[in-house]
């Protein structure tokens, strides 16, 4: 599906999710959301493409075998409370890009704190129009829409607060030894295992809306041949696999908190918390890629902006405010 998803279908999560003990009649279902029987039936197959385990009993009705795993706001909302960021959420089952989408919201007007979420992604993409591996069903596909009072100027330490939420709750949540690379990567492993875009609307001296993209990869089994060296999952590190529902109600609420610790504490207050949680923000040895070209360096900790600062061989030092950075083994 590439229109956000009815919430009729949010509405059948619910009720089989409230109800997980019981077999509820197809006919009971149908006529508390008030569509046909042959749409429950029809939407009930849809849910076990995704993975939810819903056991049908000939002329009785379904009854889920567990408690379902997907993204839908009836299962996330109840968890977030009152916390601004995901007061609103925007479901998709299938879409091209989040980010995508939020943007367009942006443009729109659409106001702080809506959350853009999909479970696959067909049109997924990272830094430098890379594109993102996402699995249906398998990993946390989200764009969060900012409305921050800043200016452009703030926006890469935006990136390091979305690393901060995602380093958090992963660790938090899994108990995986988490790492943080400049400027937007989770690692577990020296792998990657989460990504961030950072886009945005703005004139010359504030910033319009901002889309934080973040991909996740929780469930994969395994990762295509060609992104196996750099890649990787939380259920190929962990050995089990998590709960996407817990994850991403623990990224959204790490997100406000670091979001809110930005706008009273400063960028200073990130970037010092930043430091603390990354191996790779001072005495890396690393290889800096920027368009210009590529060089060997150390990394000598972040400045109040989130830029990364860097010794070459040479002693001279310099401040990164773009490129990438890649660990020299």
């Amino acid at each position: 599906m590439t229109q956000p998803t009815d919430r009729r279908i949010d509405r059948l999560v619910s009720l089989l999710a409230k109800n997980a003990t019981v077999v509820m009649p197809g006919a009971k279902l149908a006529d508390g959301i008030g569509v046909p029987r042959s749409t429950i039936y029809h939407w009930v197959q849809g849910l076990r493409e995704l993975g939810v385990e819903v056991r049908g009993i000939q002329n009785n009705g379904f009854q889920l075998r567990k408690l379902p795993d997907v993204l839908v706001p009836s299962l996330i909302s109840p968890e977030l409370g009152d916390n601004p960021i995901g007061h609103k959420i925007i479901h998709y089952f299938r879409t091209g890009s989040t980010n995508d989408v939020a943007l367009s919201l942006v443009l729109e007007g659409a106001p702080h704190g809506i959350v853009v979420v999909a479970e696959e992604q067909m049109a997924g993409r990272g830094r430098f129009d890379r594109a993102w591996y996402s699995e249906k069903a398998s990993g946390i596909y989200a764009s969060v829409i900012l409305r921050p009072a800043l200016a452009p100027a703030a926006a890469p330490v935006l990136t390091l607060v979305a690393g901060l939420a995602a380093h958090h709750a992963v660790t938090e949540v899994t108990g995986l030894p988490a790492d943080i690379r400049w400027p937007n990567d989770l690692l577990i492993n020296r792998k990657k295992v989460c990504g961030i875009l950072t886009e945005m609307s703005a004139d010359i001296d504030r910033i319009h809306g901002v889309v934080l993209g973040m991909g996740l990869n929780v469930n994969h089994r395994q990762m295509p041949a060609e992104l196996a060296a750099v890649g990787t999952s939380l259920r190929i590190e962990g050995g089990k696999t998590y709960s996407r529902v817990q994850l991403f109600v623990a990224l959204l609420k790490k997100l406000q908190h670091y979001y809110c610790l930005l706008l009273e504490g400063g960028s200073a207050a990130v970037t010092e918390r930043w430091a603390l949680a990354s191996s790779y923000a001072s005495a890396k040895r690393v290889r800096v890629v920027t368009p210009s070209g590529d060089f060997l360096a150390t990394t000598a900790g972040l400045d109040p902006g989130g830029a990364l600062r860097v010794r070459r061989d040479n002693g001279q030092e310099e401040k990164l405010l773009a490129g990438e950075i890649v660990e020299v083994k």
